[in-house]
């Protein structure tokens, strides 16, 4: 009786304590997996670089612009000529001074198609950043999927084990306490004292864990973990042959190296047109002064030329042939992406379908656990069982629940990275409550590579001076 009374003493302190030490643990508002997923889009340097990178990407279409317009440059020089002569015995000094002004304009006409194929380079290399982009989007989301789960679980499995800590303390102490009456052994005693030595060295493992999590819902997140609440449900997630489909004509990665095929064939067509001539316009103008005689000319020339490579010692053959081969290997890559999306996809179905499989087993392992556990602690207050059998039974108990942790922690993760392997996890799918970036606001500025002093010029002044860049 003592057992069963101070079995049952154990339970109701279990819960109170345990419900307590949530009360203080929570915070005042509760962070759920929106609010930290939002967080980790906010403040993810990751996202900060990429973003910048995409912007340099950007400036590449308005420096291919600028090479199909005129390139005016001026220059100004003064020059002083000095010398002596010997003539009949006689030397004689001289010097002068001149000063010259000019402006110089060239304009290519023709070229056969070579600067525009640059600018289409650029414009799909843009395209294909964006996409990189969108990839480091969902990189950055996933990891904070993982790190928002991960501290649910370890939370969790630090309060279990405290839990477990305080019930075989008060095992032990039933232990002793029939070890006084005569009712046990000593043996009992130590195997008490053995598994509560072992249960403290679980919360410790536990404790550790958990200031592991933290520390990465910090680096993923921006922020310490406060209370983090579960999701309330999974999300919808289609079946598995429909995920493929979706993932592999829609996923960033799939379209990046479409992306980059093209921008492969255009760099050969440009390697080809290496050979062509280039027509172009060229204008001089030009003021000379004497500064000595205040004597002045003036003048300028234009030319219509036209220019052409002969021999290289094969250096643009050698080009050709490099950018055929990059086309070829861009086309592999392509092959590469699909099958790795493909099994991406596989493999997170495979997980999420032995997660789900592993929560469902460990709740019957539970309510099976539950009544043996209930059943064995009655049969010891009737001598019927040791208490071994007790500690073994609250062992598989524990177990269980363990089990189930992880189980339910593993199911969300699982669909979450199915989400990502269809290229569906980003700020817009989930419709987190951010101001999303848009990729193309920068781009629209520069797109036309407008001079510093112009009205889009000065429009992207205060795109940049708003975003800490200038």
């Amino acid at each position: 009786m003592i057992a069963n009374r101070i079995g049952k003493g154990a339970l109701r302190g279990t819960l109170v304590a345990g419900i307590a030490a949530l009360a203080l643990a929570a915070p005042l508002k509760a962070e759920t997996l929106g609010d930290a997923l939002a967080s980790a889009y906010n403040h993810s340097g990751l996202l900060e670089q990429n973003r910048a990178l995409l912007r340099a990407a950007d400036e590449d279409v308005a420096v291919a612009v600028a090479a199909v317009r005129p390139v005016l440059n001026w220059s100004a020089s003064v020059e002083r000529q000095f010398g002596k002569s010997h003539v009949g015995g006689t030397v004689t000094g001289s010097a002068s001074d001149e000063a010259s002004v000019g402006i110089s304009a060239e304009l290519t006409l023709y070229d056969y198609g070579r600067n525009q194929l640059a600018i289409d380079v650029a414009k799909e290399t843009v395209l294909a950043t964006r996409e990189a982009l969108i990839s480091i989007e969902q990189r950055v989301l996933l990891r904070a999927v993982n790190a928002f789960m991960e501290v649910r679980r370890a939370s969790e499995t630090v309060a279990l084990r405290e839990s477990n800590v305080r019930l075989i303390t008060e095992e032990l102490r039933a232990a002793r306490d029939r070890f006084d009456v005569g009712e046990v052994t000593r043996t009992d005693v130590a195997l008490a004292e053995a598994r509560l030595a072992a249960a403290r060295s679980n919360l410790a493992v536990a404790q550790g864990n958990l200031d592991i999590a933290r520390a990465e819902y910090a680096a993923a997140i921006g922020h310490k973990p406060g209370h983090v609440t579960p999701p309330s449900r999974l999300p919808k997630l289609p079946p598995q042959a429909q995920a493929e489909t979706v993932a592999v004509r829609s996923h960033p990665d799939m379209v990046a190296a479409q992306r980059q095929v093209t921008v492969a064939d255009l760099n050969v067509k440009r390697a080809e047109l290496a050979i062509k001539p280039t027509v172009s316009l060229t204008g001089r103008l030009g003021v000379t002064r004497d500064l000595d005689t205040g004597n002045w000319t003036d003048g300028g020339t234009i030319t219509l030329g036209a220019s052409g490579p002969i021999y290289q010692g094969g250096r643009l053959n050698a080009l050709r042939r490099q950018a055929i081969a990059r086309g070829d290997a861009q086309r592999g890559n392509l092959h590469v992406v699909r099958q790795t999306i493909r099994q991406d996809v596989a493999n997170a179905y495979a997980r999420l379908t032995v997660a789900n499989a592993a929560r469902q087993a460990s709740e019957r392992q539970i309510r099976a656990a539950t009544v043996a556990f209930n059943g064995v602690r009655e049969e010891a207050t009737l001598g019927a069982r040791t208490t071994l059998d007790v500690l073994n039974a609250e062992q598989e108990l524990l177990d269980a629940r363990a089990n189930q942790i992880s189980a339910v922690v593993d199911e969300y993760i699982a669909a979450y990275t199915v989400l990502a392997a269809m290229g569906m996890l980003t700020a817009s799918d989930l419709k987190l409550g951010v101001q999303q970036y848009d990729p193309a606001a920068y781009y629209n500025l520069v797109k036309n590579a407008p001079a510093t002093r112009s009205k889009q010029g000065k429009s992207l002044d205060r795109v940049l001076q708003s975003i800490g860049k200038y």
